[in-house]
């Protein structure tokens, strides 16, 4: 399993953090660019917490957790979770899902939710075996032109 990883939340967009976000943002889509003024949002944003696993001193995956209010209650969403491939299934998704989770919680979010491709299929395993239920659901998307 190899040396346990340490979850960290990301309040300063460093260049270990940059780099870390180039390398493994790749790895989670082909079609995303590593843009650091994006990243420095997602960081200084209220609403996002940037998550980091590190193992010994390196990066070795990310998540990103919303947190926002609707009429409804206090939500959460889990978006990005990616684990560079050469650590993958040592544990460390796991520990920032349930990172996450907690972080939700303490917020006082009434649920957390995720998506994950169909065709991900370790990734939909893991997030059965956190707890997560797969919901009847529809989710639609709008490509805006930007």
């Amino acid at each position: 399993m190899g040396v346990e990883a340490v979850i960290e939340q990301v309040t300063v967009v460093s260049d270990e953090v940059l780099e870390a976000y180039e390398r493994l943002l790749p790895q989670l889509s082909r079609t995303a660019d590593a843009d650091a003024e994006i990243l420095q949002q997602v960081v200084a944003s209220p609403a996002t917490t940037l998550l980091v696993a590190r193992q010994g001193d390196r990066i070795v995956g990310m998540c990103t957790l919303a947190t926002f209010h609707i009429p409804t209650g206090m939500r959460s969403w889990i978006e990005d979770v990616v684990v560079d491939e050469a650590t993958r299934g040592g544990g460390i998704g796991s520990a920032l899902v349930k990172a996450a989770v907690r972080l939700a919680g303490d917020s006082g979010a009434r649920s957390v939710d995720l998506t994950s491709r169909p065709e991900r299929a370790e990734a939909n395993l893991l997030y059965q075996r956190l707890g997560f239920s797969r919901r009847e659901t529809n989710v639609y998307r709008i490509q805006l032109d930007s």
